[in-house]
């Protein structure tokens, strides 16, 4: 399925129906008092986070939702039907925005949270309401109050436990596919995924939590190059983020350090974040010189950075990696 992180929506609730204008006519009644009941009201639009979904695909080729108007109030003070409301489904995550001025209209965070786009119109009062003792016979009944029509627009930013940071073909993808069952697009080449994955990651038969695998960064990702912003925003909501370095690079420290320095750049709290770094294609390394290569690459980084040399290929550290990722997300939710 297509991954849609962005669309803009145009909606519009119900305007309420107007109230009634009647009298009470029966046999021996001709002069009876005012019955003209309210209008309903109208249709809102809602929105609703469902975790079943993790993308906006649906909502890009259905951009135009309006809701029903609420139905004009009958005779014997009978209320018009309200409008039906017009209810979107949207992944847990989603940020909403007002399209013309840019103001946050809210967030959907969890699973069945609701937030109102356009609130439909309060139907009218029929003229029954209007009756007092100096004027017995209104001919006055309430139009329906109009609904809201705006723009917003919808921003996904995924959740997960786990985001992986690193440069293109650092072996991430690869890596996502071996903790858990996702199966992201692999091959021997930069920029081969092109959008966030989701994947689900068994600890000790019981336990697990979510990783994120996120399109490699550029440098520069930061100032927009490449589809930066795009991707950067999706590290926002990870609770832990893990730099992937390839053991290919000369030098680990530098790319780690490059890596932290577009995080910075893009949003400076990102590095209040627990962060650990994965060494990958530690089997492109003779098994005897190893030890040798990583305490080099641990010289090079703070003292209390966890690095963790794995191979997601040969099945090399991938299990002190997912204990330490899990370590790491208990204290962060503690």
């Amino acid at each position: 399925m297509k991954f849609v992180d962005y669309v803009t929506l145009s909606v519009r609730s119900g305007k309420g129906g107007a109230g009634e204008r009647t009298f009470r006519r029966e046999k021996y009644e001709p002069m009876g008092g005012p019955n003209g009941g309210d209008g309903g009201d109208g249709g809102s639009v809602l929105l609703v986070g469902d975790s079943r979904l993790y993308t906006l695909l649906d909502l890009r080729y259905n951009r135009h939702h309006y809701a029903e108007d609420g139905k004009r109030g009958g005779s014997m003070n009978k209320t018009g039907r309200s409008g039906e409301d017009i209810v979107l489904h949207v992944p847990t995550g989603t940020v909403v925005r007002d399209a013309n001025t840019d103001e946050l209209i809210g967030e959907v965070l969890e699973d069945g949270d609701t937030l109102l786009l356009a609130k439909g119109g309060l139907g009218g009062k029929g003229n029954w309401h209007f009756r007092s003792s100096t004027r017995q016979a209104p001919q006055y009944a309430q139009p329906g109050l109009p609904g809201e029509e705006r723009e917003v627009q919808l921003e996904l930013k995924l959740l997960a436990d786990v985001g992986l940071v690193g440069f293109p073909n650092a072996g991430k993808s690869t890596l996502v596919s071996s903790l858990s069952a996702a199966r992201p697009k692999i091959a021997d080449y930069p920029f081969t995924t092109l959008a966030p994955s989701l994947g689900v990651v068994g600890v000790d038969g019981w336990q697990s939590f979510v990783i994120a695998d996120i399109p490699g960064i550029v440098e520069g990702a930061s100032e927009g190059k490449g589809l930066g912003h795009r991707f950067l925003k999706h590290i926002e909501r990870n609770a832990v983020l893990l730099f992937v370095v390839s053991a290919e690079q000369e030098d680990a420290g530098a790319v780690y350090y490059t890596l932290l320095a577009e995080l910075e750049a893009f949003e400076p709290d990102l590095l209040d974040k627990p962060r650990a770094i994965a060494v990958s294609k530690m089997d492109l390394w003779p098994a005897d010189t190893r030890d040798d290569f990583i305490d080099e690459v641990k010289a090079s980084l703070p003292d209390d950075l966890e690095v963790y040399p794995i191979s997601s290929v040969a099945q090399i550290g991938l299990d002190e990696l997912k204990r330490g990722l899990w370590s790491a997300i208990q204290k962060d939710r503690e």
